[in-house]
Formats: C-alpha cells, structure tokens, sequence
C-alpha cells in the first residue's frame, strides 16, 4: 500500500465531513451566494490546514517505516528509525529499532561463522568439490585447487572441464558419483590410495553434488605398519621366551662336552651357539622397528653428521646453503645409513653414490642416489613393507625403518628409477616438528 494513498485517504474524509456540515447553510440560510461561497473556501482551507498538521507525524513515522523495511528488503540492519513521538507510530518506530538490532547481532554472529566455516574448509586437507546441476564449480578450497593442479579459484569453472586436468581413475569415480576406495598411480611407480565420498541436496532450489576426496595412503600404510608391529612383538616374544631356556640348556651341555673332550660335541654345541646369536640379533634388529621410540627432535648440525656418515661409508654429497632441521639425530642417521647401506649393496660403483640435501620454504630434501642396477616395478612398490627383501640375508627392514622414521617426522619416502640407471631415494622431512 502506497503511503500518499493514506493520507490522500485522510484528507477525503475530512473535506467530504466538512462538506457535509456545511450543507445546511447552503439550504437553510439566506445568505448571498457570495458569501456562502467564501464561507466553503474558508472552512476547507482551514480543515486542510489542520489536517496536514495532525498527519504530519504520521506521514514521517510511515515513511520512516517504509525506508527501514525496504533496508529489511535489502539485507540491510544497520540503520536505526529516529521517530520519538509517543503514539501508535512511536511504537511501531521502537519496536523495529529492537528487531533491527537484533537482526544486526545474528547477521554478525552469522558472518562470524561463516568465516570460521570457510577458514575450517579451507584449511581441510580433504579435497572439497560442489558443483551444480548445470556442470559448473560453485565452492572448493585449497587442496581442490591442489589435486586438480590450478592455480587460481575454480568457482565458475566446469566440471568436465577439471576432470581432464586428473588421472583416469579419480576422472572415472567423479563422473559416476561413486563413494569408496580408489588408486591414482604416480610417476615415480608408486600409486596413492584415495576414498570417495559424493552427495547430491538442494541449495537454492537447485540441484548440487558436494565430492569430498581423502588422502588414505598415509593412513593405510600406518595400520599396515600397526600390524606388521603386532606380528613382529609376537614373533620377537615367542622366540625370546624359546631362546632362553635353550641358551640355558646350551651352557650345561657345554660343560658337559668339556668334560668328555669329544671334538664333536664342542663343533655341535658352537654350531648351536653361533645360531642363537644369531636369532638374538634377529629379534633385536626387529625390535627396533617394532618399539621404535617417539622422536626427540633438536636442531641438527649437518656438518657433524654428514662427517660421521663418512666415518662408515664412502660417497659424495652436496649440502644446500639455508637447510635447518628440526629432527631426532640419532634416528635421521639410523635412515640415512640404511640408504646408504643399500647404495653401497645395489652393485653400484662407490664414486656413484650420491647424498644430496635441499631445502624449500617448508622442507628439506635429502636423495640418496646410486647407479645400481635399479628396482623393477614389483620391488618398488613392495620396497617398503617389513620383512621383504631380494637379498638372500637381507631382513626386509631398511627401507620399511626408513620410512617408519620418516612418517614419525610427519615427512615421507619416494623411491624411483633413474633415467641413466640406479635408483634414487628422497626422503622430505617438513622444516617444523609437528608434536
């Protein structure tokens, strides 16, 4: 309803009662026409008077209210209604500063949490995709624009557009909608295990699919790691509680031949010794990795470890200007003499073998490299499990403690083949120990 219809309104009604009051004397009065018609004139003009001054408030305080819903309309609270009069109008003009105030605390409070919400998902190492019914990206966030290697936003791009920026298999996953586990295989021949998850609601009266995409490889290789822990434990008890009670009965048969002087019986029982040692030695190098202790990082002095390396093995290294490292000491020169180890043993001459440590922003990289006879795919993948080797007497551990060092440093192991042959080991430790 239109404001000047109201007062326009307001105004008929009070000139048509006026009229009406006057008709009397134009019936019942001998008056000249004249005068009757300056009486009308008087009378209307000093009712129109009195009537514009009595709905003058009421005209302020209605288009007060008509400007402040129009601002409700629009969004917009922050503007508060200055009518003071104490009438009908007056209350109404109250009554909205309160709900404008109060609206204007819940939109803050809202907007609060929105970016509290958009900070959470921008930050979430899950990748976070919604796209509409009509193909094209209306929100996504950082590790979005990491898995489909863009560098800007990619609200407003397109669906299909995207998926040809990803492997097969994740392209595949998107497009069906499924939910579930899927691999996605890299260039240095290992693969990444990822989990799916897609849902489709109503937003805005459209149709809109949210995918939700989660790195499962860091995770499935720790209940993996969390197993083979629970294996070795077992093995390691079962065969200390046999190892004992033989080394027991080993002495008294040692006495025993020492008495007889039988010749035999000495080689049988150092025979039988020399394997127990053996074994000891077994369970005590699987210990290790099974009861491998939480890092105590400090700062490390490369020069000092770097020198102690070359107390134990021959290589070459480079060492990048701006590589400080906040890592456990003895448990990074427990890694790298593993790959340095397995450099030395890959048939790879000593002036080949490589230690080179790097730095980025959040990083440091540490390759050791060899030109060995490199690793077939099959071993490669498999390289870092517990207990598998290609070495007759090789325990399967190196590379499976390695990579349990590296993960409990929150970094990580890659292994690949190089172009002119050997094999290249990086280990990436972040700059920042993550307790």
């Amino acid at each position: 309803m239109k404001l000047t219809s109201v007062i326009t309104r307001i105004y008929a009604i009070v000139l048509s009662c006026t009229l009406l009051s006057l008709l009397p004397v134009f019936f019942y009065t001998d008056w000249p026409w004249l005068h009757k018609s300056l009486l009308l004139i008087s009378v209307l003009l000093f009712a129109s008077l009195l009537t514009a001054l009595a709905t003058k408030t009421l005209k302020q305080g209605m288009q007060s209210l008509h400007v402040g819903l129009q601002n409700f309309k629009d969004g917009e609270f922050s503007s508060s209604l200055a009518y003071s009069e104490e009438d009908e109008i007056g209350e109404l003009c109250s009554l909205y500063n309160v709900t404008a105030a109060q609206l204007r605390q819940e939109k803050h409070s809202l907007n609060q949490r929105e970016l509290m919400l958009d900070k959470v998902l921008q930050s979430s190492p899950d990748v976070l995709l919604l796209a509409n019914d009509q193909g094209h990206v209306v929100f996504s966030n950082l590790a979005a624009r990491t898995f489909f290697n863009a560098t800007t936003r990619l609200e407003g791009e397109r669906l299909d557009a995207l998926l040809g920026k990803v492997p097969p298999a994740a392209r595949d996953v998107i497009n069906d909608k499924r939910t579930g586990l899927f691999s996605i295989s890299k260039t240095d021949c290992e693969s990444e295990t990822w989990h799916i998850t897609s849902g489709s609601f109503l937003l805005n009266n459209q149709n809109h699919t949210l995918f939700i995409l989660k790195q499962m490889t860091r995770e499935l290789s720790r209940q993996e790691v969390a197993v083979w822990k629970k294996v070795i434990r077992l093995i390691s008890h079962e065969l200390n509680n046999s190892l004992g009670p033989i080394s027991s009965m080993l002495h008294s048969g040692k006495l025993i031949s020492n008495q007889l002087d039988d010749t035999r019986m000495v080689r049988v029982f150092k025979t039988i010794e020399e394997r127990i040692d053996h074994l000891n030695q077994f369970v005590q190098g699987y210990g290790k990795f099974a009861k491998l202790p939480s890092p105590q990082p400090s700062p490390i002095n490369w020069e000092t470890l770097l020198e102690g390396l070359h107390q134990q093995w021959e290589f070459h290294h480079t060492l990048q200007a701006g590589c400080e490292l906040q890592a456990d000491p003895v448990q990074l020169e427990q890694l790298l003499i593993n790959l340095l180890k397995n450099a030395h043993e890959s048939d790879s001459n000593t002036k080949d073998i490589q230690l080179d440590v790097s730095a980025d922003k959040t990083a440091v990289h540490i390759d050791v490299s060899d030109r060995g006879k490199g690793m077939s795919e099959t071993v490669m993948s498999n390289a870092l499990i517990p207990f598998y080797s290609t070495k007759t007497s090789g325990s399967g551990l190196g590379l499976a403690l390695c990579r349990e060092i590296a993960d409990a440093h929150h970094g990580n192991i890659a292994l690949q083949n190089r172009p002119q042959g050997g094999l290249n080991v990086r280990v990436t430790l972040p700059r920042i120990h993550h307790v």
